[in-house]
């Protein structure tokens, strides 16, 4: 019972709202964290299991594509670059498009050690809903993850809601 409870003081909108979760720790976010390197993956999941998120890692883009396939998550924390010595973060650009086709719905965000405006505006462009330079800043980063999780799961509900009154309308034709 005081896990509801912190769960609903972390987590009010879904525990109230959403009467018909898709999984049965729905109420939980889920969120996929990319990064080739173990050490900032440890630190993410410190970070945001502290914060009551599950959490779920990828060291590489075909991990991302692998665990995206397998499972569905609240929110992407992915790095741009993955190759040694690699610091354009072309390979987590192209991978934004093809996530993006996958789930329109699900929230991006983009992170690199390596950023400039030029790449964040690309991320964006490509589907990133938002950019994090690395190091990042403890209290930004989880204002976004919450943000982008509370909006996402928002719009899912509302694309679900629209789908069952859609199905719920007859299919009125006209007499003539």
């Amino acid at each position: 019972k005081e896990t509801l409870v912190a769960l609903a003081h972390r987590w009010p909108v879904d525990l109230i709202t959403d009467s018909t979760p898709t999984r049965p720790d729905a109420a939980i976010p889920r969120v996929l964290i990319a990064d080739d390197q173990p050490d900032v993956l440890e630190a993410l999941r410190l970070l945001l299991k502290g914060e009551g998120y599950r959490i779920e890692s990828a060291g590489s883009p075909a991990g991302i594509l692998e665990s995206i396939d397998a499972t569905e998550f609240d929110a992407v924390l992915m790095d741009l670059n993955y190759a040694r010595d690699t610091t354009s973060g072309q390979e987590g650009l192209d991978l934004l498009s093809q996530l993006r086709s996958h789930d329109p719905t699900l929230p991006i965000v983009v992170m690199t050690a390596w950023g400039s405006v030029e790449v964040a505006v690309e991320a964006m462009r490509r589907g990133a809903r938002d950019f994090v330079q690395k190091p990042w800043e403890n209290a930004r980063l989880l204002t976004i993850l919450r943000t982008q999780v509370e909006l996402a799961r928002a719009l899912r509900r509302q694309q679900r809601l629209e789908a069952e009154n859609r199905s719920l309308k007859p299919d009125v034709r006209p007499l003539l």
